[in-house]
């Protein structure tokens, strides 16, 4: 090892890093939570340490030089490196306390995490519980969360993954939409209203594969915000697929094809192999399995402006 050739700040090669994946020291300075002054200093430093350019002003933003996309690489390496040394050592830590990061989809982080999070909370109060609500797949080996809730199982060998919960999922529509257009049959959808997202050919080849007779035209309203659909949905704009147990717990919503087979939906919990070995994670991702293989407490929402009267007592 030629110690004396490694002598940079890991923070100005981080901060390389940052910059050049982002795109911008804007978004670098964000991502890593330091101002952009800071950033940009400690990129100056390591060009000036290195002897090299890294970047190049084009226009309002920052391209790689022909040298800072040879070193990229290496640089990547180390990022990848220090997060298995993070990751190693958070995994050894035997304290509870400290902040565990959830991730799930929107859906998920919405409606049914509230009360397991809370049962965690009530359980463990030193655990800090952060929940990223991402319908994007976290990455779990780059520390993008701890423990991840899943629809899918996991490829990856360093993850451990346990499935805790086996579901469907079901087309619905509000009583608002069904009274406007009366209630279509799943053999014929040409004339409905469907909410997407932005994975319209996934779910017309599920419409599809259950008998409906539909066309991506039928797509009316699309957003790639589930919560936003489903908000949509209860608001009588179209008909749209949701998993049971959100369904359920919605007032104003119903099954509208009863006949229909259900679509199963599966739930995983995922965390990565060398961080599980911390108490304070493998708490949490035994909390969540206990919470997510049983009964779920989900409840009807009252309707707002509507509360239950009071009984009047008896003089």
């Amino acid at each position: 090892m030629q110690w004396q050739a490694i002598d940079f700040d890991w923070n100005q090669a981080r901060a390389f890093l940052a910059t050049a994946l982002e795109g911008s020291l804007s978004a670098a300075a964000r991502r890593l939570k330091q101002t952009q002054p800071t950033l940009s200093r400690q990129v100056a430093a390591l060009e000036q340490q290195l002897g090299v350019t890294l970047f190049e002003r084009v226009g309002k933003r920052l391209a790689l030089t022909e040298t800072g996309t040879d070193l990229l690489e290496h640089v990547r390496s180390m990022g990848d490196a220090a997060g298995l040394v993070a990751l190693s050592a958070s995994g050894r830590s035997q304290a509870i306390r400290g902040q565990v990061r959830i991730s799930a989809s929107e859906i998920v982080s919405a409606y049914l995490l509230p009360p397991v999070i809370e049962h965690i909370r009530a359980v463990h109060p030193e655990i800090d519980v952060h929940v990223v609500a991402s319908n994007r797949l976290s990455d779990l080996l780059r520390r993008e969360a701890d423990i991840a809730v899943r629809h899918v199982r996991p490829e990856q060998a360093e993850l451990v993954a346990r499935k805790v919960r086996e579901s469907t999922a079901h087309l619905y529509a509000s009583k608002r939409y069904i009274r406007r257009h009366g209630r279509p049959k799943l053999g014929d959808l040409s004339q409905a209203a469907l909410i997407g997202s932005d994975d319209n050919a996934l779910f017309l080849e599920t419409l599809q594969a259950l008998g409906a007779r539909v066309t991506i035209d039928n797509f009316k309203w699309t957003t790639d915000n589930h919560l936003v659909g489903w908000a949509w949905l209860r608001h009588g704009l179209g008909i749209g697929g949701m998993i049971r147990e959100v369904a359920e717990a919605t007032p104003g919503v119903e099954r509208i094809f009863p006949e229909a087979p259900p679509i199963p939906v599966s739930y995983w919990l995922c965390a990565h192999r060398e961080l599980y070995t911390s108490r304070r994670i493998r708490v949490t991702f035994d909390l969540l399995a206990e919470a997510f293989s049983g009964e779920l407490p989900l409840r009807k929402r009252a309707k707002p402006g509507r509360r239950r009267a009071k009984p009047r007592s008896r003089a």
